[in-house]
């Protein structure tokens, strides 16, 4: 069996329709479980008090946002290779998650930031090329909006999502980029000494597995939404010509 053969629209929604009441039950327990048990049965840290849980949010967002666009990246990589229209739909499914996502990012860290920096924004390196990512995905909605045509469209925004992928690069990168700035390094690391302590770490590990499922699931319902969608438009397009 080739991997190519859920790229039919057909195989595709077969096995979505297979999957997605799975995949949104595990959602529902990882994200609703890692949520309780770092709100509520975790201790305050001895620095930050309890504003450090909204790192059960903030963190697994922050990760999401930069991995759906790299996500989008692959699948208009194979839609301007093999045109495969499939991947051209979960691509522009996903957009609106990973904007999403990043919004509560931003969000969150200005909550977060604001006790230990004093501030709730800073042009650090990592926050202003997040900001910036957040208007990609903008601009990438915006795109596929104003093409009427569905396949210039993809081509379009899947140049976009090339450009565009310099700077979730940057995102995930730039503390080690630069030395510089007021944000921290990674709150997840091989390296113990920046890990965070095992209390929060293991109710954090579930809360990114529930972001991740959560993700899963809106991008098999927007995706199955956008075929079904492209399938009205050809009826109706055949209607329209005989």
């Amino acid at each position: 069996m080739s991997i190519w053969e859920y790229a039919n629209p057909k195989k595709f929604m077969q096995t979505s329709s297979w999957a997605l009441p799975w995949v949104t039950g595990l959602a529902v327990v990882a994200l609703f479980g890692g949520l309780i048990w770092g709100f509520f049965f975790t201790p305050d840290d001895y620095k930050q008090g309890s504003t450090v849980k909204i790192i059960y949010i903030h963190v697994p967002s922050a990760m999401m946002a930069i991995n759906i666009w790299v996500m989008m990246l692959v699948t208009s990589l194979i839609w301007l290779v093999r045109r495969h229209h499939v991947s051209a739909l979960a691509a522009k499914a996903a957009a609106p998650v990973g904007m999403v996502m990043t919004l509560i990012a931003l969000f969150t860290g200005a909550i977060w930031g604001q006790p230990m920096w004093g501030t709730w924004w800073e042009w650090d390196p990592r926050l202003t090329s997040f900001l910036i990512l957040f208007l990609f995905y903008l601009g990438y909605m915006a795109l596929w909006e104003a093409i009427d045509n569905p396949d210039t469209a993809a081509d379009l925004t899947g140049v976009l999502c090339l450009v565009g992928s310099v700077f979730a690069l940057l995102s995930r990168y730039a503390v080690n980029f630069w030395n510089q700035g007021l944000h921290q390094g990674a709150s997840l690391s091989l390296d113990e000494k920046e890990n965070v302590a095992d209390v929060f770490w293991y109710p954090l590990l579930l809360c990114i597995a529930g972001f991740i499922l959560l993700f899963v699931t809106l991008v098999l319902i927007r995706t199955r939404t956008e075929i079904r969608a492209r399938r009205l438009a050809a009826l109706e397009s055949r209607e329209r010509m005989a």
